[in-house]
């Protein structure tokens, strides 16, 4: 049963404690609240104002899983806290540990001082969770699937849009990275994993991934320098810095240039000008490899 005087109660408190730049947003000169603004928190939880001061007010319905879990990320809270926000809300907390999309406050705090370097946050199974302005500018919304296509490794061997992103030259790589990590993580959580279900996913759609996983290669990692083709400024050679969360299994990837080369330039310009992909997005089309 929701405890609604609770959740309000908690609501403004956390909202209260967060400030403007713990969330990656600027402070301005004629602030006047003790904490983040009502309508600031809504935008942060992809929620309308209206909805939320709702809840601070101890009135409207009872908000579903989905609308919990996008406050508590919204809000940076913490797993225990999170927990707690699911329990006022007259819900069971979600299962924690890997297979969690809940990122935690620590890097989050990191990912949003990030606004002017390529970043995303991803699952171990590739799903990507988060990602800068410039990171959308650089690869698309990689966040807006949904279902198996949220992971990487589906996409590459079920929708030809997403190995445009790659020089031909490197897709032989990339398959055998994909079907070895992905080897990994089934090998480490088991049969019953979601990581089970994509392999059975794969192995019906993919001869390509039929024939690499019948060879069992592990230990497949990414290569120091990543090469992106993009269609507005061409040919990117980007290093990425990796950054894992142990409890939850994500990592928050940061791809940099080398300073002074071409590819730097090239990602100097996307960060002014965008790109198409800021716009729109790559297709939505899952034809067979």
């Amino acid at each position: 049963m929701i405890d609604r005087a609770g959740l309000a109660e908690f609501l403004r408190g956390r909202r209260e404690a967060l400030q403007p730049e713990d969330v990656g947003l600027p402070r301005g000169h004629r602030r006047r609240t003790s904490g983040l603004r009502r309508e600031e928190v809504a935008a942060l939880c992809h929620m309308s104002a209206d909805y939320y001061s709702r809840l601070e007010r101890e009135h409207g319905p009872q908000p579903s899983e989905q609308m919990i879990a996008s406050i508590a990320q919204g809000l940076h809270l913490s797993r225990d806290e999170r927990d707690h926000l699911f329990r006022l809300a007259g819900h069971q907390p979600p299962v924690r540990g890997p297979g969690s999309d809940h990122i935690s406050p620590g890097m989050l705090r990191i990912f949003d001082r990030l606004t002017d370097t390529p970043a995303e946050i991803v699952t171990e199974l590739g799903e990507t969770l988060r990602q800068t302005p410039l990171g959308i500018a650089l690869v698309g919304d990689l966040a807006r699937h949904t279902g198996p296509s949220r992971s990487i490794g589906y996409r590459w061997f079920t929708d030809p849009a997403a190995r445009e992103l790659h020089p031909s030259e490197d897709h032989e790589f990339y398959s055998r990275m994909y079907t070895s990590g992905l080897r990994g993580v089934l090998t480490l959580r088991g049969p019953e994993s979601r990581a089970a279900q994509l392999a059975e996913l794969l192995t019906g759609r993919s001869e390509e991934f039929r024939t690499l996983w019948a060879k069992h290669e592990v230990g497949i990692t990414p290569r120091a320098v990543k090469r992106y083709r993009h269609p507005d400024v061409g040919l990117l050679e980007l290093n990425c810095q990796v950054l894992l969360d142990p409890e939850s299994s994500h990592s928050l990837l940061v791809y940099t240039a080398v300073p002074g080369s071409e590819s730097y330039e090239k990602l100097q310009l996307l960060s002014v000008v965008g790109g198409r992909f800021s716009a729109s997005t790559e297709p939505d089309g899952e034809g067979q490899t």
